[in-house]
């Protein structure tokens, strides 16, 4: 946690900024799922409570935490409880081990009478991220899986059949999809050759450059991100993600139209919400994913860094601008992913079940193994 009160209040503060970062945004998401859905259907929304609508997700909050608590007559208490708060915890413990933001370098300083120097009387260095592991994606990949699990303790816990029916066809998705969501990943982790989230952001900083036999091709103008060499492996994983997440249109589990509501059917008020909140923290570490694999992560753009020239702020107050500028940016990045996660859901329809079993085993699998092929003929070709 750290060597002194400064560096230990500090670790602290930070991780719970990064779990209210969490569980602030899945308002917002649902105002703008609502806003946006209503864009795309050509209605209004929701806009009678407060400006824009605004103070409906306050409406929906009072509604949420007032709601009549029960217990399905034949539930198992135990399962039917733990479910929600399962579903809580694999997406706000996968989101603290990534990086949201260069590590932050405190100088020296003085407060309260006394000097803070950390432990080497150097600064202090601080990563924007809840704990840092070198190996990340393994650990990302291995904790969400374990939202699986959640969905099958409601489906069995509140001893329904719909919800038991969605549990089923839930975890069935996942197994599915995962494989094809690893292999995806297993193109761009070789041309990296690191499993370390910063040290694949740090790769992408330069201008894009090829390699072919020896020889180096570079082209200026464009950076130098993961998508622009593994293009197949980016729609695998983002078509993937969206299983994970269950959203549409892969919300097999959830099917309104035949199952009710699925795993949740028997869930209201809070518990519902945290069913919420972990679906939507699902889709905020997917779109990090996205950003940080293929988009450079929180890579400052050369022509913003002109604009403004924060890194040349000397002291304290220049670091921390540096490393909020770079926050921004990749905020920005995951927010126009989740835009996309809303936008295809009130796009495309709903695949039938055998569809979407096809689509993972007979096609999505096949090319994520046709792409690791590919990616190392790239590279025995770059570096021949």
């Amino acid at each position: 946690m750290g060597a002194d009160k400064f560096e230990i209040s500090v670790n602290l503060i930070k991780m719970a900024v990064i779990f209210l970062m969490m569980i602030q945004i899945v308002p917002i998401l649902v105002w703008v799922e609502r806003r946006g859905s209503a864009f795309i259907q050509n209605r209004f929304g929701p806009n009678r409570v407060g400006p824009l609508g605004l103070m409906q997700l306050l409406a929906d909050a009072v509604k949420f935490l007032f709601k009549e608590e029960f217990l399905p007559k034949k539930g198992v208490a135990l399962l039917y409880y733990a479910a929600p708060v399962m579903a809580l915890v694999p997406g706000a413990l996968a989101l603290a081990s990534l990086p949201l933001s260069p590590t932050i370098h405190i100088e020296p300083f003085h407060l309260f009478g006394q000097l803070w120097a950390g432990v080497d009387g150097k600064g202090y260095d601080f990563a924007f991220q809840g704990f840092s592991i070198n190996v990340g994606i393994v650990y990302v990949l291995g904790i969400s899986s374990l939202g699986a699990y959640s969905l099958l303790m409601a489906g069995w816990g509140s001893s329904n059949k719909y919800s038991l029916m969605g549990a089923l066809r839930a975890s069935a998705q996942m197994i599915s999809y995962e494989l094809a969501l690893g292999l995806s990943l297993v193109g761009i982790l070789m041309i990296y050759g690191t499993l370390s989230f910063g040290d694949m952001m740090k790769m992408q900083e330069a201008a894009l450059t090829y390699g072919f036999f020896g020889q180096k091709f570079t082209i200026p103008f464009l950076p130098d991100w993961g998508i622009f060499h593994n293009p197949i492996g980016m729609l695998l994983f983002a078509s993937a993600s969206f299983a994970e997440c269950n959203r549409l249109p892969f919300d097999l589990p959830e099917a309104e139209g035949e199952l009710v509501a699925g795993f949740h059917t028997e869930y209201g008020g809070f518990k519902m919400l945290l069913f919420y909140i972990g679906e939507y923290g699902h889709m905020l570490v997917a779109s990090a994913l996205l950003a940080i694999f293929y988009f450079g992560g929180y890579n400052i753009p050369q022509w913003l860094m002109t604009l403004l020239p924060v890194n040349h702020i000397p002291g304290n107050l220049g670091a921390i601008l540096f490393a909020l500028l770079a926050h921004v940016v990749l905020l920005t990045k995951i927010i126009f992913f989740l835009w996309v996660f809303i936008w295809v859901r009130w796009t495309l329809p709903r695949f039938r079940y055998d569809q979407l079993m096809d689509l993972g085993w007979k096609t999505m699998l096949p090319w994520a193994l046709v792409n690791v092929i590919l990616t190392a003929l790239w590279i025995f070709c770059a570096q021949g």
